[in-house]
């Protein structure tokens, strides 16, 4: 391909990708969005993956290297160098006069060599995303996308943690018992800079995760910011890792302590067997564990909501930018309606943690006792472009049945407990401790 042929390609690659983006998303991404509006609202499209805040943690391999096209070797010559210019095209608008003056200018100036049409297509998706301010709306490269279509069951390859994007920075949540990260030392609230070599701040979570998830047995470089510390590298071997789902027990005290990690497929069913066999023995109470759990399906959220709540009570509303607005209500027989019941809650519930929890605090059923919720109370629906390249997009947002806000609010506790990193290394559980003295006493 000629030079003048492969401006003219990049040139329609930006026109294409800076219209989609910079003005709204017309063309290309407002007809899809028609097309999605107008089908009919079936699970498929209504029941989507709720996990972005913090996102199972497990990660992946770089991405290969992209390769450019060689640059042009300029033998010595007394004549001057022709550089290849490209004609702005008319009709783009006043903010796009500007862009191409500026574009033509980096053709004709800069000293290196030009991305490649590809890379500057996402970097133009990118900028466009970015103008949204919305991490949980995001961009996936093909390859990345494809590791992040992992299976929903709660099994997948990476180094066992749980992380979130605030503030454009990687923090982790918490880490799995016995699996990579925790023996690599990770702790909760460091936050990764980067991954290889390769900065993540203000990725979307989708990428920075996607970076760090990867095949069982390799390895991946992270460079961890901990308070009161300088950066410093960490190498974790990736492992495969599998949710547990629902850990339970029947405490020696009488009461009943069951903890729901992930809102994955079957995450209802398995909580109802457990708590069937836990009430079978009739314990005094009952102690839901919902910290550090990042959500999952929306579905299994409405569905474990409805096991401690009457049929036909409403979960929460789902609101929709054009006002529009759908209830969610209990469809199923409760498993566990009358016994006193505490909810733990920490930063790291989110999503469909933060649903379940909502609604067992208005409709006065549970007490949460813990720590302020993530806050994450937005919904994605997830496009695959023609490429494999998979968009994100939040379409609307969640309340609670009292028509409380999610989203950037966050669910406070109604007893207000803090675990400290002293706790969590003294192997103490003040949150858990307070939920017994709770139950066993009533205050």
């Amino acid at each position: 391909m000629s030079d003048s042929a492969g401006c003219k390609v990049l040139v329609t690659a930006l026109v294409v990708a800076f219209i989609m983006g910079g003005l709204g998303f017309a063309v290309g991404f407002l007809t899809h969005t028609v097309m999605v509006a107008d089908a009919a609202p079936a699970v498929s499209t209504s029941v989507v993956v709720v996990t972005a805040t913090q996102v199972p943690a497990e990660d992946s391999p770089e991405p290969p290297p992209t390769m450019e096209q060689p640059s042009p070797t300029v033998e010595p010559s007394a004549e001057p160098v022709v550089v290849p210019t490209v004609e702005i095209p008319p009709e783009t608008g006043a903010g796009f006069d500007l862009f191409w003056e500026a574009w033509d200018l980096i053709q004709r100036d800069y000293y290196g060599d030009l991305p490649t049409e590809e890379e500057m297509t996402y970097g133009a998706i990118r900028g466009a995303l970015n103008t949204l301010d919305d991490p949980f709306t995001g961009f996936i490269e093909p390859r990345m996308a494809e590791i992040n279509r992992a299976d929903d069951t709660g099994t997948f390859e990476g180094i066992g943690a749980y992380v979130t994007m605030r503030d454009g920075r990687l923090y982790i949540v918490s880490t799995f018992q016995g699996l990579p990260a925790e023996e690599a030392g990770l702790q909760r609230d460091d936050i990764v800079l980067e991954v290889g070599d390769t900065p993540i701040e203000n990725m979307s979570v989708y990428e920075a995760i996607s970076l760090i998830r990867g095949p069982a047995g390799t390895s991946v470089q992270l460079t961890i910011l901990r308070q009161g510390q300088e950066p410093f590298e960490i190498e974790i071997t990736r492992a495969s890792i599998e949710i547990p789902v629902v850990e339970s027990e029947l405490r020696e005290d009488g009461l009943a302590y069951v903890q729901l990690l992930d809102f994955s497929s079957d995450a209802s069913v398995k909580l109802a067997d457990a708590l069937e066999e836990m009430l079978s023995q009739d314990p005094e109470g009952l102690i839901l564990d919902l910290r550090a759990n990042p959500g999952g399906w929306l579905n299994e959220a409405v569905l474990v909501s409805g096991l401690f709540l009457p049929e036909d009570e409403l979960v929460l509303i789902e609101r929709f930018k054009d006002g529009t607005q759908r209830p969610y209500m209990t469809p199923n027989q409760p498993v566990a309606l009358d016994i006193p019941m505490v909810v733990l809650v920490d930063g790291g519930s989110a999503s469909a943690s933060e649903i379940v929890a909502g609604a067992l605090q208005d409709h006065d059923r549970a007490v949460l006792v813990g720590e302020k919720t993530f806050g994450k109370g937005s919904v994605q629906w997830p496009h695959e472009l023609s490429n494999g390249a998979e968009l994100r997009v939040t379409v609307a947002r969640w309340f609670t049945p009292d028509d409380r806000a999610i989203h950037g609010e966050g669910l406070e506790p109604d007893i207000a407990v803090e675990l400290t990193q002293e706790d969590v290394d003294a192997d103490l559980d003040p949150q858990l401790d307070r939920a017994v003295e709770y139950l066993l006493t009533g205050q």
